[in-house]
């Protein structure tokens, strides 16, 4: 879709695509968590079968997310005035921005106030495949259509057209499927006071985490937005977006998959076992992380003159920073799993918000002086200095014991240290690769891949670390 995007109408029209997205994650902060915190109640009574309470909470879930709906409405019109400052430089000619924004800021509008409170049914019975199944067809229909109104009428109007009648087929669907499957179930009865007391102080330990979630990933795009222009945008989304989020992507369903199996074993398992785990896990992803971070440096740029052209790359040195904060972002999400496992969602809830406020003082202050290699280096920094630190102290004093902190850091540490050599090594080796196009793109991902195995099981072939992951990979694949 991107590709077309770019062909048709141009990097521009990129660059206010993933502003308008942006500044909508951002009005979403509104939702607060309440989608995670009434999933999180529905467990216990669906364990019981107690139908009143499931109808209860639908019911409050349908009230909050109608509220949720009117308030993004109401910032998102007084939040009009101010487009144009959030857009540095020209806009395409043809384009209204406040047109545009209008029917961005609907579709957002719509996926709350149209039965998206039934969704939680499908969350809280584990049915998700549901979703995506859906989510299949509605997002398969809707790429055909924009990519027909892209090529035969070339107009971003369109685009967005099909994109706000996406959204309205999908949340009905999905509420006529729920009907279905769940007829027993309908909005109906009142929760007793201390029920509704218990989840509103759920969704407030939530909160300072999705605001921090939210700012830490749009801050760059609208910092880059007002100070550097709609085409640098583009460039940068390119490189963070639609590249390195496909092997975010794949780490994600592998932490996903674990959370529970974590959480599962520390309720039943000693603390002992649990670091244990940890420190398994960790050698393991690092291994993962280290091959793919040493793919991306060899390959961004060779993939970048395929795709867009030459006249659309950023320097080496922004290539160099998307794979240090690839490395440090993946490997934070460990922590992430155990946090979430453990429940501990009290006691972190202040970090990510302390977290988004320093990337975003970083960004607005370093922006002017070395341009948009600030705005990924601002997020590194945030997440090495403050980020992961108070996370590790987090996990560290209520999961395992603190003692063994100390432990644990040096061991990121040295796989930090060889992820660095690995990368340098394929960097220098690829460099020999003088094959442009397809074939050379081949080659070297072959050379990384190959050569970044090789090296690490080098290093750690005889360290114990080796000997323990492979049991603790058998014993996975045997269960």
């Amino acid at each position: 879709m991107r590709t077309v995007m770019l062909y048709t109408l141009g990097v521009q029209y990129l660059g206010l695509n993933s502003l308008f997205t942006s500044i909508l994650q951002v009005l979403n902060l509104t939702e607060l968590g309440v989608g995670t915190a009434m999933v999180y109640s529905m467990y216990k009574p669906i364990a019981e079968d107690d139908t009143e309470k499931i109808c209860a909470l639908m019911r409050m879930y349908k009230i909050y997310y109608r509220i949720i709906g009117l308030v993004v409405c109401l910032l998102g019109v007084m939040l009009i005035p101010f487009l144009p400052k959030l857009i540095s430089g020209s806009v395409p000619e043809d384009i209204n921005i406040y047109t545009l924004y209008g029917i961005n800021l609907a579709s957002t509008v719509l996926t709350y106030w149209l039965f998206a409170y039934k969704n939680s049914l499908l969350n809280a019975f584990q049915r998700r495949d549901v979703l995506s199944k859906i989510a299949i067809v509605t997002n398969t229909l809707k790429y055909v259509f924009q990519i027909l109104a892209l090529i035969i009428f070339e107009s971003y109007y369109a685009y967005v057209i099909v994109m706000l009648s996406s959204q309205i087929i999908n949340n009905i669907v999905t509420a006529c499927v729920v009907d279905k499957m769940y007829p027993q179930y309908r909005a109906r009865n009142k929760l007793p006071k201390a029920d509704v007391k218990d989840i509103n102080a759920r969704i407030r330990d939530l909160f300072t985490q999705k605001i921090g979630s939210i700012v830490n990933s749009n801050a760059d795009t609208l910092v880059i937005s007002a100070f550097l222009g709609l085409t640098s945008l583009a460039i940068y989304q390119n490189y963070y977006y639609y590249v390195m989020s496909l092997p975010l992507a794949l780490s994600n369903v592998v932490f996903d998959s674990c959370r529970a199996g974590f959480g599962n074993s520390l309720a039943t398992e000693s603390k002992e076992k649990n670091l244990s785990d940890l420190k398994k896990f960790t050698f393991l992803l690092n291994w993962v992380v280290t091959v793919c971070a040493a793919g991306l440096i060899c390959l961004y740029q060779h993939f970048m003159i395929m795709w867009t052209g030459e006249d659309l790359l950023l320097p080496f040195g922004m290539v160099i920073l998307f794979v240090i904060y690839f490395y440090v972002i993946v490997m934070d999400k460990i922590l992430g799993v155990f946090k979430d496992a453990g429940g501990i969602w009290h006691q972190d809830r202040l970090r990510p918000l302390f977290a988004a406020l320093l990337n975003l003082t970083l960004n607005l202050i370093m922006v002017r002086v070395i341009g948009i290699y600030e705005i990924i280096l601002s997020t590194i920094i945030s997440m090495l200095v403050l980020s992961v630190p108070w996370e590790l102290y987090n996990i560290f004093t209520v999961i395992f014991e603190k003692k063994d902190l100390p432990g644990y850091v040096l061991e990121l540490f040295r796989y930090a240290a060889v992820a660095v050599l690995v990368c340098i090594v394929s960097v220098y080796v690829c460099s020999y690769v003088t094959l442009g196009g397809i074939l050379g793109f081949l080659l070297k991902g072959i050379i990384a891949l190959m050569l970044s195995d090789v090296l690490f099981l080098a290093i750690f072939f005889r360290a114990g670390e080796f000997d323990e992951a492979f049991k603790f990979v058998k014993g996975l694949l045997q269960r």
